[in-house]
């Protein structure tokens, strides 16, 4: 719906020489790409292991620690009062350590009381109402942010974040805390209208998002909590225009990125950050599997998270993830048995997303390594039913298993029943894919077999 309200022709781009009409077009392609830029950065948006496993691979976050060049980063801003600002209150720390752990722990009840205290005492201060806000995104993380019961919640703390913080900037516009609060809840905002495709809504608070972060940046030297939305400015802005060519003349209106700044910047705020440090964990153990392809760096954030957040279904599910690709089968394995176990037990976050995840790696597993067709079976089947729940039935994980159903079916000399599972893969995998041509191959060998 947004994109067709621009008309990019000849006719419309040739006005941009003429100097009235350039702010209004510069604004209108402002609120696209800071959409846009606030929307992939965050679609670019946890249990015990064995002993051996637990032992966090330090040598390696201790070199990506040593990595960041501070004094490259940021300078000290001029004297600020930073009386009231709750971010940089070391009791306050102290006082909320635990419950942001609790918070990425999923133990959201035991946090949210000690975010309600913060509020009784701050009422009129937006810290407590976008930490209780933040709770209840991470309600939604599991499910891909597809599970829309605490929608109302969420935004009504957001809503309640950006008023509440507004009232401190107008009140004082060199309160940069209070444009930091506007930044974060304006941004978070948008992502979830835009999840909800609520065009108009995330463009207006993605473009808020933005405003406000050149605003806030000015405190980046006081505290790494300031430095997480740059951070994410400058790695997606140029990741943006890597990986879409048609967006690179919108992108020409704005401030460059700098990929590499963005990625220390990054690295910075996750070993320094005391209320952002565990988002940008979250964002770099992402980048580093799906972007930077740094398989090593990769495992052990997730690892990290995972260990350190137990009862989080995103860190497990991902740490699983990591160890399968990586062959790890032994730690895939055991995190697959708990998740499917939580799933069971009903522990709250535990859904079919992560259920899918697992009983697909245990049936590769049992398939594969232990020979054990009947478990293999069990676990396809349920991961199965575990994507027709959640309606991804063309997803890579549903094909696969029907492809390993019917391999194991043709191991056991049912080519009847290995053949209906090749007539479900014929239905569903991409043209040319390797699984089609599987199927198809099949199919043909066995024709005549009824």
């Amino acid at each position: 719906m947004l994109w067709g309200q621009l008309d990019f022709t000849p006719q419309c781009l040739t006005p941009l020489c003429r100097q009235e009409n350039f702010d209004s077009i510069e604004k209108l392609m402002k609120k696209v790409l800071f959409f846009v830029l606030f929307l992939i950065s965050f679609l670019q948006a946890q249990a015990q292991v064995p002993d051996s496993t637990k032992q966090i691979d330090q040598k390696l976050l201790d070199s990506l620690q040593a990595s960041i060049i501070l004094d490259s980063v940021d300078v000290l801003p001029q004297a600020l009062d930073i009386k009231g600002w709750l971010l940089l209150n070391e009791s306050i720390m102290n006082e909320l350590g635990g419950a942001v752990d609790n918070m990425y722990n999923f133990k959201f009840e035991t946090a949210e009381k000690q975010f309600k205290s913060l509020r009784r005492r701050y009422p009129k201060h937006p810290m407590p109402y976008f930490l209780i806000g933040l709770s209840q995104w991470w309600k939604m993380v599991p499910s891909n942010i597809t599970d829309t019961r605490y929608d109302n919640y969420f935004l009504a703390y957001i809503d309640t974040t950006i008023t509440l913080a507004e009232n401190l900037y107008e009140k004082d516009n060199k309160n940069l805390e209070a444009a930091f609060f506007l930044s974060a809840a304006n941004g978070f905002g948008a992502r979830l209208h835009a999840e909800r495709k609520n065009w108009r809504k995330a463009a207006i608070m993605s473009n808020r998002a933005l405003d406000y972060l050149q605003k806030s940046k000015k405190a980046n030297g006081l505290s790494d909590e300031f430095l997480f939305g740059e951070a994410l400015f400058n790695y997606y802005a140029v990741w943006i225009h890597e990986h879409y060519p048609l967006l690179r003349p919108i992108l020409y209106f704005f401030p460059k990125g700098n990929k590499n700044l963005g990625l220390k910047q990054l690295q910075q705020v996750a070993f320094n950050g005391f209320y952002t440090g565990t988002e940008a964990k979250f964002f770099l153990m992402k980048i580093y599997a799906n972007d930077a392809k740094n398989g090593a760096s990769a495992m052990s954030l997730a690892q990290y998270l995972a260990s350190t957040y137990p009862d989080n279904p995103y860190f497990q599910r991902f740490y699983a993830r990591m160890a399968f690709t990586e062959g790890n089968f032994a730690v895939a394995e055991q995190l697959s048995t708990q998740i499917l176990d939580k799933i069971n037990r009903k522990v709250f976050g535990y859904e079919a997303i992560s259920g899918r995840y697992a009983s697909f790696y245990l049936g590769y597993i049992h398939q594969y390594r232990n020979r054990d067709y009947a478990k293999a079976r069990s676990y396809y089947q349920q991961c199965i039913s575990f994507a027709e729940q959640i309606n991804e039935q063309e997803s890579g994980y549903y094909i696969s298993s029907f492809v390993n159903l019917a391999r194991i079916c043709d191991k056991e000399k049912n080519v009847r029943q290995a053949k209906q599972y090749y007539e479900v893969v014929l239905k569903l995998a991409d043209s040319k894919s390797d699984a089609e041509k599987e199927a198809k191959a099949y199919l043909k060998k066995n024709r005549k077999v009824k």
